[in-house]
């Protein structure tokens, strides 16, 4: 079984701890759907995150699947709680982008971009909200490529093998040689060429849902579940430690 560290980030309200709610319920890790405009969000469990509903502090849960276990680390989305977010960055082996689909790439969103590049997490993005009325998958896809990568490639249906990627394989070829060489003299590409790639960041699989509603949730999951790669690591053990220290300010009369 595959062990993963995944961290989920994304503009304010794009909708990433809905997305981190919808993934535990839909592999059974709770049995209630917790929404974050009912305060009762499994991974909001400050006072204040349930009150004005956002994240504030990175809250691990953890997902098990037929092949996978995660490590599921949902991280503040508010520019304001940035630090929080970026000290999660350096212990993921891989990252779920979460894109509004009625509003597209914003500007915390390039901040998160950026950052996932600096720190070298392969990405996987999810398009959320595409229930609502000005969600365009076209047009989505299209601003991705454009401002993030050509790399950024439609995954529906990836979870039914290569086979349902076939009009997106010649996309897929374009980032690198070694793919295109197999595209070029099979017609197809390797799953395990597919993995790589994503791996080194290269290839940023898209899926588009809506986890308030519970669709696309299943699809990404099984996509996700067949993509990674358990992350090879040297046979020194290292770790990090953070401290977090809270201050009181004292009324002097």
């Amino acid at each position: 079984m595959k062990r993963i560290v995944i961290g989920i980030l994304a503009h304010v309200d794009a909708g990433k701890t809905t997305l981190s709610e919808a993934l535990l319920y839909a592999t059974g890790s709770v049995r209630k759907l917790g929404r974050v405009d009912h305060g009762d969000a499994f991974l909001d469990t400050n006072t204040m995150e349930r009150q004005r509903g956002i994240t504030i502090f990175t809250e691990p849960a953890i997902i098990t699947t037929r092949d996978l276990t995660l490590t599921l680390l949902d991280t503040p989305g508010h520019v304001d709680f940035s630090a929080e977010m970026e000290r999660t960055l350096a212990v993921l082996d891989y990252a779920i982008l979460v894109i509004s689909g009625a509003d597209g790439i914003q500007g915390h969103t390039e901040t998160l971009w950026r950052l996932l590049k600096r720190y070298n997490v392969p990405t996987f993005i999810f398009i959320n909200k595409m229930d609502a009325p000005a969600a365009d998958k076209t047009k989505l896809l299209q601003q991705l490529k454009k401002r993030f990568s050509d790399g950024c490639v439609d995954f529906t249906g990836s979870h039914n093998g290569t086979e349902a990627l076939a009009d997106v394989m010649e996309d897929i070829a374009m980032q690198s040689e070694t793919a295109m060489e197999s595209y070029l003299e099979e017609g197809t590409i390797p799953d395990e060429t597919i993995r790589e790639l994503i791996a080194e960041r290269a290839l940023f699989p898209c899926f588009f849902g809506s986890a308030l509603k519970m669709e696309g949730i299943d699809e990404f999951i099984a996509g996700f579940e067949w993509y990674v790669r358990e992350p090879e690591y040297g046979g020194e053990f290292g770790a990090r430690i953070y401290i977090k220290y809270r201050t009181t300010r004292k009324a002097i009369d």
